[in-house]
């Protein structure tokens, strides 16, 4: 397995890759999706010695004082052989020097959501609640209000 950095994105591997984890509100649009992962500050990918897509990460980040995970994204048949736990340390490493380093994932109360808390927490983790921070956000359908003026 190798990591590397990525700008162009094949839609039909992020299709594939995305929908492996029913991740559908990303899968309804995939020029979307990929419009998104080339918006993202850095994208990485995990891919085999053939070149076959195993897994992705991507960062939203102003590179000095915040950077955000938005997307871990590995193929389940992939899953438990340290291919996110690869990714979540190289970002670890590249974003350092920012104070801030976040991410959202699943509520614990769900099966993903207690699989996800004990694998961020295994990587040295604190939920907002510990660090003493809370998150918000709107609710995710709302109207789209771009073209319309205050």
């Amino acid at each position: 397995m190798f990591i590397t950095e990525e700008d162009v994105f094949d839609p039909d591997e992020m299709l594939s890759l995305y929908a492996s984890v029913g991740w559908e509100g990303y899968t309804a649009d995939v020029d979307r999706l990929c419009r998104g992962l080339r918006n993202s500050h850095l994208v990485i990918t995990a891919r085999d010695g053939s070149g076959t897509l195993l897994a992705l990460a991507r960062t939203i980040s102003d590179d000095e004082h915040i950077c955000y995970v938005q997307d871990v994204v590995v193929n389940p048949a992939h899953h438990r052989q340290g291919i996110g736990r690869a990714l979540i340390e190289h970002l670890m490493r590249r974003y350092s020097h920012c104070r801030f380093f976040l991410l959202s994932t699943d509520h614990e109360s769900s099966p993903e959501g207690r699989r996800n808390h004990a694998f961020y927490r295994s990587l040295g983790f604190l939920s907002y609640e510990e660090k003493q921070m809370a998150g918000f956000g709107l609710p995710r359908q709302r109207p789209d209000l771009r073209e319309t003026t205050p």
